[in-house]
């Protein structure tokens, strides 16, 4: 397997990146110690955004369970069905998909589509396909607008031929020290409020850490390959870019004007290998980061102690050796794209 590996360092200030079901910071145990965490789940869904954002063209992917309205239009608008026919048949189509909700104004499990797929699903039923025949036929149609589905990959429990094995991966990041979570305690004034009336307007408290992280995420380029074939291969190595920069530069957004903690990485390993699997470097903190000082400095000195013996114990060669801040983001890319077919 082809492969391209991202093993990132970056300190993050005070901040609920992730929350659990309590409102509070995700945290797991490693080393036998307690770690921030931030789940791989929150770090794409903050990179796939980005990337849409940067090049809406290319990932056109969306997550969603409102697809009734969208194949109502299409088929009103492109096919010439009246309204009445465009709605029984949209919901027709989207029950074939995954079983309509009650109200029939969404399905029961969220579909990561495209709109050139919806169009052709559109278009499929429009021509006379039958509805589970016009579903199946989405698996034979390229990914032109949907990089992001080949990248992250999509299940249906409902038709299997959809379901697609996503060619990035990515760990759930953890500090490479302890962490507690702390609590934040706040008063809120009410402007209005008379001035012989003390005290304040609403109190409560909020849990925030921050965290030195370890992140790593990696790209099966065979396997995107695969999925991209109908682009051409600079489309491919955009892709790839694209990927890359978002990971390296996207930060999740919860809290951010009242918590604002979006910094960028102070450390990152770039790899591409020609063959074997990718294996992250996390073990290079199984014993936990403690200084009297900052974190960073001894978190660089680990991991990169970690990735010479991996080296030179398990014999894993690299095509491709890049470190930031020695090279710049850009120099990295040009490099990588040249390992893009």
């Amino acid at each position: 397997m082809r492969h391209l590996e991202l093993h990132i360092l970056q300190s993050v200030p005070v901040a609920c990146l992730n929350r659990d079901d309590f409102g509070s910071p995700k945290t797991a145990l490693f080393g036998n110690v307690q770690r921030a965490r931030v789940s791989s789940q929150c770090w794409k869904r903050a990179a796939r955004e980005r990337m849409q954002e940067e090049d809406p063209a290319l990932f056109g992917g969306r997550r969603t369970r409102l697809i009734v309205d969208p194949l109502r239009r299409l088929l009103q608008e492109k096919h010439g069905f009246d309204e009445e026919k465009a709605l029984k048949s949209a919901e027709e189509l989207a029950n074939a998909v995954s079983k309509l909700d009650t109200p029939p104004t969404r399905v029961k499990t969220l579909f990561f589509t495209s709109p050139l797929e919806l169009e052709a699903l559109a278009a499929a039923y429009a021509g006379g396909d039958k509805p589970d025949k016009a579903v199946r036929g989405l698996a034979k149609k390229p990914l032109a607008d949907a990089a992001d589905i080949a990248l992250f990959g999509r299940m249906v429990a409902s038709d299997h031929s959809l379901t697609l094995e996503g060619a990035a991966m990515f760990s759930h990041a953890l500090s490479t020290h302890k962490v507690s979570n702390e609590i934040d305690f706040f008063a809120a004034v009410d402007d209005l409020q008379p001035d012989d009336e003390a005290g304040a307007g609403m109190t409560g408290t909020l849990e925030f850490n921050s965290a030195t992280y370890y992140r790593f995420a990696a790209l099966n380029l065979d396997l995107l390959e695969k999925h991209l074939a109908a682009l051409t291969v600079e489309e491919r190595r955009s892709v790839v870019s694209r990927f890359v920069e978002a990971v390296l530069c996207s930060v999740p957004g919860a809290r951010k004007n009242s918590m604002h903690a979006a910094t960028l990485p102070s450390h990152v390993l770039l790899v591409v290998r020609e063959k074997g699997h990718p294996v992250q470097l996390v073990n290079a903190f199984e014993k936990p980061v403690w200084t009297r000082g900052g974190l960073m400095e001894e978190s660089v000195a680990r991991l990169e102690e970690e990735y010479a013996d991996m080296k030179k114990i398990w014999g894993m060669e690299a095509a491709l050796e890049c470190r930031m801040p020695e090279r710049s983001l850009a120099d990295m890319l040009r490099e990588v794209e040249a390992y893009v077919r």
